[in-house]
């Protein structure tokens, strides 16, 4: 009851913010101001049951299956007469801020969650009906993580909690809704939500936390009214549509480095290795802008890893009890791959999927197929940040991929 108490005044809390805030210009026609938009919403999910703590083997000796969390987010969408606002009139971008609850306060808490996000229109059903999707990428803290000694809590030995093993955690949405909108200041939407959260293989345990859901929210625009209810015959010809091949290529070179938590199995016998593990990449991407929402092209994926092929040069298990290791040759250590990459492109922010195999390389752990998936956001010019995720067979966590980069050619 108490997680249902705070949730409510969370969402209370959010609603009247955006309800206290200055009214609408309405139909403004200035097309070079930027339209704002302050929005609540709330989502109630289930638990995917992806591991046996959320199946019952926990504290409460019960199945985990609910969670819900209330979001407060501020966006905006670039002027009508701006390049931004001409090529993507109804997306909109912003931060945001989210409480979460899983009804385990003791094991798991509330976290709470800072995140950017971007949404635009997928379909117009009609002229005040959309199917629109969202994403969110941001940060969760709060986390009551695994915690078999009582460290962190005296009064709470957390040892059946196999599936958070950080007090921060990386947040990952996406949603599909119908949006609604009844009149020129306000935006109602409901749809279906996804979450992940994870700390990127960062420690051990991760697990992770898949939700499922609703999302039913609330936004109210204040400016002027977007260039959104324009139809596509009204809207600008896409200049690059007229380029030849050449000139739609572009080269991004990316750099990034992480830590990462290594466990493995010895003689039948699961460890976790001590201290963190450095990883390095470089990609080096040729992309080709098949229209203005869509890259797609080949990349060299270079990475050295620190943790790879451990397992065959195990040293044996210290006095201490954790396990040790040789130093692996750097032959073992270091893959070079080809991927196949996809990007989907908006204002300030692009979506990178991934699928590769590495080609040359030495050891078990180098082989197989790899997934990436990546956000970018552009800095100035052609500079980028990327944060990124790494996976081994699609199943297998592998690790982050934070950096920069830079994108040379066609921007």
């Amino acid at each position: 009851m108490t997680d249902i108490r705070i949730f409510i005044k969370f969402f209370l809390i959010c609603a009247l913010a955006s309800a206290v805030m200055t009214p609408a210009e309405g139909h403004s026609a200035d097309s070079t101001k930027i339209t704002h938009r302050i929005g609540v919403n709330v989502r109630p999910s289930f638990i995917v049951p992806s591991h046996k703590f959320f199946r019952g083997e926990n504290a409460l000796g019960k199945r985990l299956d609910k969670s819900g969390s209330a979001h407060l987010q501020y966006s905006f969408s670039f002027p009508e007469s701006s390049h931004f606002g001409k090529m993507y009139p109804t997306s909109y971008q912003g931060i945001g801020l989210a409480w979460n609850t899983f009804f385990d306060q003791e094991e798991i808490g509330s976290p709470a969650a800072v995140y950017v996000f971007q949404g635009a229109r997928l379909a117009r059903l009609s002229r005040k009906l959309s199917f629109d999707y969202e994403w969110n990428f941001g940060l969760s803290f709060g986390w009551h993580p695994y915690d078999p000694y009582g460290d962190l809590n005296p009064n709470f030995i957390n040892d059946k909690n196999l599936v958070v093993g950080s007090r921060l955690n990386a947040y990952i949405n996406v949603g599909f809704m119908l949006t609604w909108r009844p009149a020129a200041p306000w935006v109602l939407s409901a749809g279906i939500d996804m979450t992940h959260f994870s700390n990127g293989n960062t420690c051990y345990p991760n697990s992770g936390v898949n939700t499922v859901g609703m999302r039913l929210g609330a936004a109210r625009l204040f400016g002027p009214v977007a260039s959104s209810e324009l139809t596509p015959k009204h809207r600008p010809v896409e200049a690059f549509s007229r380029k030849r091949f050449t000139q739609r290529l572009s080269y991004d070179v990316i750099l990034y480095g992480a830590g990462r938590a290594k466990g493995l199995m010895w003689n039948d016998t699961p460890y976790i290795s001590e201290g963190k593990f450095a990883v390095l990449g470089l990609n080096i991407n040729p992309l080709y802008r098949v229209n203005k929402f869509f890259r797609a092209g080949l990349s060299l994926d270079i990475q050295y890893d620190e943790s790879a092929n451990l397992g065959e040069h195990v040293a044996g298990i210290g006095d201490d009890g954790n396990i040790k290791f040789f130093r692996p040759p750097l032959s073992e250590q270091l893959g070079t791959g080809l991927s196949a990459r996809a990007e989907f492109v908006m204002p300030i922010f692009s979506v990178n999927i991934g699928f590769g195999r590495n080609f040359i390389y030495k050891g078990k752990e180098l082989s197989g197929f790899y997934q990436t998936l990546a956000l970018k956001a552009d800095l100035y010019k052609g500079l980028f940040l990327h944060i990124g995720y790494k996976l081994h067979d699609f199943h297998d966590p592998n690790n982050l991929m934070l950096g920069f980069g830079w994108r040379f050619g066609n921007k």
